[in-house]
């Protein structure tokens, strides 16, 4: 286990990365955002047209989801309830 754990070390100072890439990259963030500025697009026009899932597309532009959930601790559990507009 000493020798994984110092090979990760020595992988991680050269710099190479280990695990699946990011499928959202900085370029493609700005392309989304570019893209949103136009009128006519939707969400799932522009998700299909980078190559990933609408909810890959909401999760790199967080602040784009309108505070619909709100995430209520409940114990070892979770769940979500829809927050009333006020």
């Amino acid at each position: 286990m000493a020798n994984t754990n110092e090979g990760l070390a020595a992988a991680r100072a050269r710099g190479q990365r280990r695990g699946r890439p990011q499928a959202m990259t900085p370029e493609k963030v700005a392309y989304a955002l570019q893209l949103l500025a136009e009128p006519n697009r939707t969400m799932t026009s522009i998700a299909k047209l980078l190559g990933v899932s609408r909810s890959t597309l909401y999760g790199a532009l967080p602040g784009l989801i309108p505070a619909q959930h709100e995430q209520v601790a409940l114990g070892d559990r979770r769940a979500s309830r829809i927050i009333q507009d006020l």
